[in-house]
């Protein structure tokens, strides 16, 4: 199956979860154990930081640039990184441009927590 996490056709089964002025952040939830995830991270925003218990996912950065801290490290993102982030590590990540969004694509499994 192909998925366009575009959140403009309701056939591609993404939809909208959350949209303010830090990020807009669509979901795809076809398959049963796991969800695709896209986030826009506005320019100069950050994400909150956290953590899931039980819970391993992996981001990659499709646009934009920024920082994400992993536990006790801390990453500069760029287009095409992949970051694994284990089970239970927290991870916040920023958008240090002022003009441009910092997009990232998630997958993990299970149900949204966050």
């Amino acid at each position: 199956m192909r998925i366009k996490l575009d959140g403009n056709n309701e056939f591609e089964c993404s939809k909208i979860v959350k949209q303010n002025e830090t990020y807009t952040l669509l979901d795809n939830t076809t398959l049963n154990n796991l969800v695709v995830s896209k986030t826009i991270l506005h320019p100069g925003k950050c994400t909150n930081g956290h953590h899931h218990a039980g819970q391993e996912e992996v981001y990659q950065f499709t646009s934009g640039h920024g920082t994400i801290t992993v536990g006790n490290n801390m990453f500069d993102v760029n287009p095409n990184d992949v970051i694994l982030i284990p089970d239970g590590a927290f991870h916040k990540v920023w958008n240090e441009s002022k003009t441009e969004d910092l997009v990232f694509v998630c997958v993990f499994d299970g149900k949204r927590s966050h």
